[in-house]
């Protein structure tokens, strides 16, 4: 799913009415019959309703609303706030459809006082002051007005976008000038707002609503942003053949785990024998061989002189990918070993966890990585990485994109939609994944998975993509059958088969 502009927004809408026969007001009312259907199918007529219209667009599909709604038997009341005695065309005309109807005593225009109606728990207000075309914060009295709503215990839902919020970046946004809302029917597609973590208090539910805007544009037109769905993944996939043998699957080199750390070089290792890859060595001080020789029979072990430490590179001219940085620790004689490693790497690499602090500590060796190199920070390592603190997601996250055109580089900044960062600039959300899969050791678990599909063949954009949605995939399985409290990262492990099969269409 393409994730548009807001400029592209706009000219998605006016390239409908060019090309396909229709008007600006026609894709109004279309846009409003399918809020209406969404709100009569959760709310009974008996429910009273409060509509606030903006004097745009937004406010021309809320005053639509308002008509729709009273000829469904509903009792509502609308306020259009017209402070500056300019309406948008489509505004003024369902303004005039309203008040031909027989509703006008329950229709107030606001030009200058306002007196504010009560809102009980029982209302439900219908938030239309202002959609994705906003560009500036909110202030004066429509400011006074969204507070005044997040101050009612209303039942809020917001029309394309909660008033106040910016399609794409709210960092130097009024945070107590945004409406809270409960339910937020987003027209045709999600906004980049809606996948960034500081704007999800705004938004409560999301529920999109296809309005049927033109197949053509949206196939033609490149986007920034876009959400990988599963008909993404399944041309990407690749079968096993019926005389394959473990060295035609790829082997993978995971240098992970300092003394007292072994879990991490555990867990990264198992999901990545799980993704599918023939063979894994794993390269561990010595102190771990015992306990990593007991927890994971199928590995090889690549002792280092070191008790407690990676200290000493290995060749990976044997393998077909690298990880490097679980459990790793951060003592100077492993950072060094470290960029020499990364220095000496002839296969694609992942760096995860220790490895990236430790990156965060030697910021100038970062131009010495290998190129198309894959990184996957959460919020804390990619703020150290780039050496300053983020004001917020759309700032970290427009960082991470910097980075990684700057590097060549894959960044997957993890989250609850996980973003890929692509060296051409484009990046890509992932959809799947829940909240208790944030626990320790699941970001171990996805590099294993990525390494593992890098050492099977697939290309580094592929491997990113694929990895995060079966990441995300199997902790979705793993909650529904043990809930999110409990879930703990071997969990993610062992649905990993189920989330494969899934995806694969196997039964």
């Amino acid at each position: 799913m393409k994730i548009f502009t807001s400029a592209q927004i706009r000219e998605l809408d006016q390239y409908t009415t060019e090309h396909e026969r229709t008007t600006s007001l026609d894709l109004m009312e279309r846009s409003a019959r399918a809020i209406v259907n969404e709100i009569t199918a959760i709310w009974s007529p008996q429910t009273p309703f409060v509509v606030f219209a903006g004097p745009g667009n937004n406010g021309g599909d809320a005053l639509a609303v308002a008509r729709l709604l009273h000829e469904a038997g509903y009792q509502v009341t609308t306020y259009l706030f017209n402070i500056h005695n300019k309406l948008s065309d489509d505004c003024a005309a369902n303004r005039r459809r309203l008040l031909e109807g027989k509703w006008a005593k329950q229709f107030v225009e606001v030009t200058l006082n306002f007196d504010p109606p009560q809102l009980s728990a029982e209302t439900v207000v219908v938030d239309g002051l202002f959609g994705s075309g906003l560009n500036k914060p909110l202030s004066g009295g429509f400011a006074s007005l969204v507070k005044y709503i997040n101050q009612s215990p209303a039942r809020v839902v917001s029309i394309d976008m909660p008033s106040g919020l910016m399609t794409e970046d709210n960092t130097y946004n009024i945070r107590a000038n945004i409406v809270r809302a409960h339910l937020t029917l987003t027209l045709q597609q999600k906004k980049l707002a809606m996948l960034l973590a500081d704007n999800q208090p705004y938004l409560g539910q999301v529920r999109i609503l296809d309005i049927r805007l033109s197949e053509e544009f949206i196939r033609k037109t490149d986007a920034p942003y876009r959400i990988t769905e599963p008909e993404d993944l399944l041309p990407m996939l690749r079968r096993r053949g019926e005389f394959v043998h473990k060295g035609d699957m790829g082997h993978a080199l995971i240098v992970a785990g300092s003394y007292g750390m072994a879990g991490a070089a555990i867990l990264a290792t198992r999901a990545c024998l799980r993704a599918g890859v023939g063979k894994v060595t794993i390269h561990t001080p010595r102190k771990n061989n015992d306990i990593l020789q007991n927890a994971v029979p199928e590995a090889v072990i690549d002792i280092d002189r070191d008790d407690q430490s990676f200290t000493e590179t290995t060749a990976t001219e044997d393998f077909e990918a690298m990880a490097i940085g679980p459990g790793l620790g951060r003592a100077e004689s492993t950072a060094i070993a470290m960029i020499a490693q990364l220095r000496r790497a002839t296969c694609p690499c992942v760096i995860d966890a220790d490895g990236l602090n430790i990156l965060s500590n030697h910021r100038a060796w970062m131009q010495q990585l290998p190129k198309e190199v894959v990184m996957t920070p959460h919020d804390a390592e990619l703020d150290r990485l780039t050496g300053s603190t983020s004001n917020g997601s759309y700032d970290r996250l427009s960082k991470a994109r910097d980075m990684a055109e700057r590097l060549n580089a894959y960044i997957v900044l993890k989250g609850r939609y996980s973003a890929l960062c692509l060296p051409d600039g484009h990046v890509i959300f992932n959809p799947t994944g829940n909240p208790g899969m944030a626990t320790a050791g699941s970001g171990d678990v996805l590099t294993g998975i990525i390494t593992g599909l890098l050492a099977r063949g697939y290309q580094q954009r592929e491997a990113c993509l694929l990895g995060m949605y079966l990441h995300g995939l199997a902790g979705d399985l793993a909650a529904h059958d043990l809930g999110q409290e409990s879930l703990i990262a071997s969990d993610i492990i062992s649905y990993l088969p189920k989330a494969i099969m899934r995806i694969s269409n196997e039964k």
